[in-house]
């Protein structure tokens, strides 16, 4: 079965830290790029980050663009979101997903990029207080 696990969401206050996980399995990782999603109460989900380890590229939305990082354990089949100096507009739903496109660095950063993944994970909540 295929599967994504996105773990580590939390509570933390402004300008604090926390790092994401997201574990896959059930295909083969080096094939898909790994997606970070977003989705904060009453708005649309929002593609954030991206890495496709086939050939080193990343994205990051302008509004984490310096303060998240995204890196990759291939071993692990596991990628990482290192989410630094938090804000309360952070507060969202975290979604992985995986897609398998060659554009897929390219194509999440535009809104129609959540219907063409080909796997998703579940959420993990992060909240940031003020």
């Amino acid at each position: 079965d295929v599967q994504l696990q996105a773990s580590g969401g939390g509570l933390v206050q402004a300008g604090g830290s926390l790092r994401l996980s997201c574990a896959a399995s059930g295909f083969t990782f080096d094939d898909y790029a790994i997606n970070w999603f977003r989705q904060a109460p009453g708005k649309e989900r929002e593609g954030i980050s991206c890495i496709k380890g086939s050939d080193n590229e990343i994205y990051y939305s302008d509004s984490v663009k310096g303060r998240f990082t995204i890196s990759s354990d291939n071993a692990k089949n596991t990628v990482y979101l290192q989410m630094n100096n938090l804000i309360p507009e952070d507060t969202a739903v975290y979604y992985c997903a995986a897609d398998s496109s060659p554009l897929a660095c390219k194509v999440i950063r535009h809104s129609s990029s959540v219907h063409v993944q080909d796997y998703w994970g579940q959420g993990t909540l992060v909240t940031v207080s003020s």
